[in-house]
């Protein structure tokens, strides 16, 4: 694949990872918000991967990036979104981040 940039991007009330990859203007994005009365849990609500950039492992790669990160920042992973839910499931090894 060509280089992918994802950034993170925060509000209020959650945010979401940003995939840029180098060779389009169409992003992939990975929403989330924080569980009422418990900022340290991230809900994944939502992936989106536009059919112009599909099939490159985008969806996977935002994961990966909010795992990541909730190990480095401390936070757990609440899987909403039914992509997010059954990335946790191929991947055991996230058990120590799934909220």
């Amino acid at each position: 694949m060509v280089g992918l940039t994802i950034t993170r991007h925060e509000t209020a009330t959650g945010g979401e990872y940003r995939a840029h990859p180098a060779d389009s203007e169409a992003l992939g994005q990975l929403t989330w918000t924080t569980q009422p009365g418990n900022p340290t849990v991230h809900r994944a609500d939502l992936v989106l991967v536009p059919s112009e950039i599909g099939g490159r492992g985008i969806a996977g790669r935002l994961v990966e990036a909010m795992v990541a990160d909730a190990r480095e920042n401390h936070f757990r992973i609440q899987p909403l979104c039914s992509y997010v839910v059954a990335a946790f499931a191929r991947h055991p090894e996230w058990a120590d981040v799934k909220a």
